[in-house]
């Protein structure tokens, strides 16, 4: 079946009201798990930006003013063509961004969810008729879009992290440039462009830029701009919030997260194991929901502790294009790295190695770190890399204090055989999202998403989230006609 990027012209190029060569230059688009160039893309500049910008809020009224039946089609029509096209994504996602297919296969699920849910948005109600002190009077509370929307999308999840802003902002009306990263540049832009040109999105609504520091300063600086839409890390997060604070923007923050999993003395420990290795390693555990602590009360630690590293010794670590594996590499050499720094720092500080603790290039062995002490790098650092640190712990009132111990609060889950238990827990946990009986990883497109803290602003995402975030309120009165007042 040939491809939708098959017969385009489009390597070496950006996607703005067309595609085009941009002035950053080109970049690589290289496999992790062999260094293959994959492709050639645009590099957008701030220039780039600029001109996006002007282009968008050019287009985004005309956008605005089509009937929101005929944006919910148009969206509906990109949903099937992501289904006519999905082994396409899926192939990108496992190459470019070093996903197993099953991760590949689930990011490609998530986002058919997304744009499902986006497309019901422009079909509900816009507004409230209010109540009025006089009769004659009309006072009513509308929704209106912001106007351009700037989106920021990491590589980890490329297509849904930059879908879940990209959908709804279009449907509610908003023209949109996504920046996304470089080095996921086609997954996470290039492939979404062309959905949306081939669903017939008119010119300089979408814009796809993508880039690395420079053009993301740019837009978050940009007055043309109405809001931003940044997924990433809590470092860039925080300079992203002030860049666009300097012109009052809105922004939206999705940042890190340094997650904790409870398990407690009444867990099934077969069970609980099988969610922490799931938590920790899914995606070589570079997930901002990755189950970065593990906090088990001792009276059943010492079983979780060798259930959990028998699970990671017998995980495959190699190419999930060529081999079937269950961890693939990691995205690049920085990100090994730090995640190698974080464990030889832990361990010579007391903690154990229970498993793994090796890599090979870019193949990081699931690794799992015993006698982990709150002190450690391991406990305090988001590693964003397959490590599972395990705490022991007295109580459950110990296991609370050590899991709100982090100035992250994004995601906790319990482990436990009540549930009533667990969802007593819950409420004195403080993140944004905390699922009982369950791992951290889990995500709904019809759900609230988002953390607390150094975890970004608040549950920014999610299907009636999305009128919160991507619209904002215009209060109307009308009389029949005009009169005097006293002066």
């Amino acid at each position: 079946m040939a491809g939708i990027l098959d017969d385009l012209d489009w390597q070496g190029k950006v996607y703005s009201s067309g595609w085009s060569t941009s002035r950053g230059g080109v970049l690589e688009s290289t496999e992790p798990a062999t260094g293959e160039v994959l492709a050639t893309v645009g590099l957008a500049d701030a220039g780039d930006i600029a001109a996006a910008a002007t282009a968008a809020k050019q287009a985004q009224p005309e956008w605005a003013a089509q009937p929101g039946p005929l944006r919910a089609a148009l969206i509906r029509r990109v949903a099937r063509l992501l289904e006519d096209n999905r082994a396409e994504f899926e192939r990108w996602l496992v190459r470019e961004g070093g996903a197993i297919p099953g991760k590949a296969a689930f990011e490609v699920e998530l986002v058919l969810g997304e744009l499902w849910e986006a497309a019901a948005l422009p079909t509900q109600p816009w507004g409230h008729l209010l109540p009025v002190s006089e009769a004659g009077r009309q006072s009513i509370a509308k929704r209106v879009p912001l106007g351009v929307v700037g989106v920021i999308g990491p590589w980890n999840f490329p297509l849904i992290l930059s879908t879940r802003a990209v959908a709804p902002a279009l449907a509610l009306g908003n023209a949109v440039i996504l920046k996304p990263d470089a080095q996921t540049a086609v997954s996470g832009g290039i492939l979404l462009a062309r959905l949306f040109e081939l669903a017939g999105l008119p010119g300089g609504v979408v814009h796809v830029l993508p880039g690395a520091a420079e053009p993301g300063a740019a837009l978050a600086g940009n007055p043309d701009v109405a809001m931003i839409s940044f997924t990433g890390s809590t470092a860039v997060g925080r300079l992203v919030g002030e860049a666009a604070g300097r012109t009052l923007k809105r922004v939206s923050l999705e940042l890190g997260g340094n997650n904790a999993l409870i398990v407690l003395d009444d867990a099934d420990i077969d069970v609980a194991s099988s969610a922490g290795a799931w938590g920790a390693f899914l995606h070589q555990g570079q997930v901002c929901m990755t189950a970065g602590r593990h906090i088990v009360l001792e009276a059943v630690a010492g079983e979780y502790l060798d259930r959990l590293a028998k699970r990671a010794e017998n995980l495959p670590v190699g190419n999930p294009h060529t081999e079937q594996v269950a961890l693939g590499p990691l995205i690049n050499e920085r990100q090994l790295a730090n995640v190698d720094r974080i464990v030889t720092e832990t361990v010579a500080a007391g903690a154990s190695v229970r498993a793994g603790g090796t890599h090979d290039q870019l193949y990081y062995r699931p690794t799992v770190l015993a006698d982990v002490t709150p002190a450690m790098p391991a406990f305090r650092e988001e590693i964003f890399g397959p490590v599972a640190p395990v705490v022991v712990v007295k109580d459950v009132d110990e296991a609370i204090r050590t899991a709100n111990a982090t100035e992250y609060g994004l995601v906790a889950a319990v482990q436990t055989g009540s549930m009533e238990r667990g969802l007593e827990i819950a409420e004195r946990l403080n993140t944004g999202i905390v699922h009982v009986n369950d791992q951290t990883l889990n995500n709904d497109a019809y759900a609230p998403f988002g953390g607390t803290g150094a975890s970004g602003n608040g549950s920014r995402f999610g299907s009636q989230s999305s009128w919160d975030e991507f619209t904002q309120w215009q209060w109307v009165t009308a009389r029949p006609q005009a009169h005097g007042f006293p002066f």
